[in-house]
Formats: C-alpha cells, sequence, structure tokens
C-alpha cells in the first residue's frame, strides 16, 4: 500500500501535462510563432516604378533601395514588402520578403524574375537583417520595436523619411510646438 501510494504522489505532478492548454488572449496577441507556422502569402504584383519609394540605406554605397508602396501589408506582427535593390550599373534584385519587429528577423519569399514573375525563395528561414533590413527596422516598419499599425502608417514614415517614433526626443521640434 506504502508503495503503490508513494507511486500515484510521483505522477500526480505530471496529471495536467499530458493535454493541450489553451493560450491567453495575451499569447495570441504576442507570442512570436515559429516559421514553420507560418502561413507563406502569395507573391503579390510584380512592382511598378511609380509605386516605388526609396529610403536610404548608408551602409552599402552604390545600391539604390526601394519598397513599393502597393506592396506594403501588416500581419501577425510581420511587416511584408517588395524591396528593390538597383546598382549604379542597372543591375537590379526584387524580393518579396516579410520583417518580424520583436526579433529582427527577416524572411524572403519569393525573388523576381527578370520577365516580371516571381519564383520562390530557396532556404526561406528567419534570417538576422542585413543593413537594408535594420534600416527598414529602426526607422520606419518597427518604431521602438512594435510594428507599424498597417500599411498607410508605413507609407508615410517611408516618404516622411523615417518613423516619428524612431526619431527620439532630440531630434524632433521642441514639444508643444
Amino acid at each position: 500500500m506504502r508503495l503503490a501510494a508513494a507511486a500515484l504522489a510521483a505522477l500526480l505532478p505530471l496529471a495536467g501535462c499530458g493535454g493541450t492548454q489553451e493560450k491567453s488572449d495575451w499569447e495570441h496577441r504576442n507570442v512570436q510563432h515559429d516559421a514553420s507556422e507560418e502561413v507563406l502569402p502569395e507573391p503579390p504584383a510584380f512592382p511598378r516604378a511609380d509605386t516605388l519609394i526609396e529610403f536610404p540605406v548608408s551602409a552599402v554605397p552604390g545600391l539604390r533601395f526601394h519598397i513599393d508602396a502597393d506592396t506594403l501589408s501588416v500581419e501577425g506582427g510581420v511587416v511584408r514588402y517588395v524591396l528593390v535593390a538597383r546598382s549604379a550599373g542597372g543591375a537590379q534584385n526584387v524580393s518579396f520578403e516579410g520583417l518580424r519587429c520583436r526579433t529582427a528577423e527577416h524572411r524572403r519569399y519569393a525573388v523576381g524574375r527578370s520577365d516580371g514573375t516571381w519564383a520562390p525563395a530557396s532556404g526561406s528561414a528567419w534570417r538576422p537583417h542585413a543593413a537594408w533590413h535594420r534600416e527598414l527596422q529602426r526607422e520606419y516598419f518597427c518604431p521602438q520595436t512594435q510594428p507599424i499599425r498597417d500599411a498607410a502608417e508605413g507609407v508615410r514614415a517611408l516618404r516622411e523619411g523615417s518613423h516619428p517614433f524612431s526619431r527620439g526626443l532630440d531630434k524632433g521640434p521642441p514639444l508643444g510646438m
């Protein structure tokens, strides 16, 4: 009898471990999901020259970077966009990407072909940022590590040269003016 009681006492702490627990509202809003859980989005329409907004990246001289305003979206803490990088010699790279603000990572979903179509990106895992991703994160899409609310907020930040919350208190006009 004593052995059975000891065995039962040892198993009691494990009783709640077998089932799945329901997530709280906070967890649904704030917990980041693994890349394997993310539903991969379909690439948007290929970018047009009249919808591109240039943003500076001083750490990469010789390249000009643009975001296609028509492709900007925000969902589940991920900011998605089409990035166009052009060299001074005219070479161009086009990619459909996502930026995860809380973890400072990016992911490439598709790459543009010269005929204006998309090819799935190989090795599309979340990765640490390159210089242009850090610029997008810090200055435009993730002020204070929080994603922008919607595409309009991101387009406004790109057109104004940065997001107001990324400027800091010492870079804007004095409060109340």
